[in-house]
């Protein structure tokens, strides 16, 4: 067992987080003083295992993306600790933290403003390897093995600006240029959300393919649980920058334990016309993350809360009788068991 939110250290982990932290402070006033402070990202845990992909779900705002960027030191926290392949992340050494970006690379959401609009997609894909030191001659033929690799003919489109191409083949740009430096972890931030689902399908399988192929691991983040569903072998829950359930995909879509989850998972459209929703699974805002609610975060929005609920944060516990190994973990006092319907005591 452990404690609130913590969760036992893995040596075998290829990305340990350890109470990662980030507040963006409110201004406000005739002298522009801190007013107050939205807590992004509040104590989040987890481990990725080398080659698997971990799925983050969760609602707007929940702290998906905030968290991806901690990772990256693309914003600094203000608590935590991250270790990547075994040794401690410091922000504050330069030359480290060059070389985990050079093995930790993230792929964004908006094709388009993620790449330069002066650049021919060839230097795009160049200026990292160039950067980190490589001759031009060997960051050019890099960039054509890329090209190939993610499906894009290199004859055709090494000159080409990021406006003569679609959102799809500016996705596999994007794909390639995160690949230029032999990374071992890609975080991919709704990479596919803002593409037609065909388009959506083939960058999918491309990403499939590349996990087979380079034995990569993702942090896969996305609002669209079917997707998740099949990218993932294990799925994190985040629910007002608190992680609220992690654990297999099997477990957390067939056998999920938080009211939260349950209801997300609720929400999900079906291809069947006689499974239809007849209430809305969740109903209301999430609560003003400037001023997060005491004891469970979720008990504003939950029909399972109690007093318990409302005064004791709950910490991550293994679901028991769910997973024996303890890879099945939940953050609530009113576990509910299967399919959301009934109770287990705690």
């Amino acid at each position: 067992m452990t404690g609130p939110g913590h969760l036992p250290e893995r040596q075998e982990a290829l990305l340990a987080v350890r109470e990662l932290r980030k507040y963006f402070p409110v201004r406000g006033g005739i002298l522009n003083r801190t007013v107050g402070q939205v807590q992004a990202v509040d104590d989040v845990n987890f481990d990725v295992q080398p080659g698997e992909v971990l799925g983050i779900v969760g609602e707007s705002g929940c702290g998906k993306s905030t968290t991806a960027r901690l990772i990256m030191h693309l914003i600094r926290a203000d608590a935590g600790r991250i270790t990547f392949d075994g040794e401690p992340v410091r922000p504050d050494d330069t030359a480290a933290l060059r070389e985990v970006r050079r093995r930790m690379q993230m792929v964004f959401q908006d094709s388009y403003s993620s790449l330069n609009p002066r650049l021919p997609i060839e230097d795009t894909i160049m200026f990292g390897p160039r950067v980190h030191g490589v001759s031009a001659k060997a960051a050019r033929t890099r960039a054509r093995e890329l090209f190939s690799l993610v499906g894009l003919d290199p004859s055709q489109f090494i000159r080409r600006y990021p406006h003569e191409l679609s959102g799809g083949q500016r996705q596999r740009v994007n794909i390639a240029r995160a690949l230029a430096l032999e990374p071992r972890l890609l975080i991919l931030d709704e990479a596919v959300s803002a593409l037609d689902k065909s388009v959506e399908a083939q960058v999918l399988n491309l990403l499939q393919a590349l996990r087979r192929e380079l034995g990569l691991t993702y942090i896969f983040i996305s609002h669209d649980l079917n997707v998740v569903q099949y990218m993932s072998d294990r799925v994190l829950v985040m629910y007002l920058g608190k992680v609220v359930e992690i654990g297999p995909t099997t477990a957390i879509y067939n056998r999920m334990q938080h009211p939260y989850t349950s209801a997300l998972l609720s929400a999900m459209p079906s291809m069947d016309p006689d499974q239809r929703t007849e209430t809305p699974p969740l109903v209301g805002d999430p609560p003003n993350p400037i001023d997060p609610p005491p004891g469970c975060r979720f008990h504003t929005r939950c029909r399972f809360a109690e007093d318990m609920c409302r005064h004791t944060e709950p910490g991550l516990e293994a679901a028991a009788g769910v997973q024996a190994d303890g890879s099945h973990l939940v953050a609530c006092h009113m576990r509910v068991a299967g399919s959301g319907h009934s109770l287990a005591p705690d």
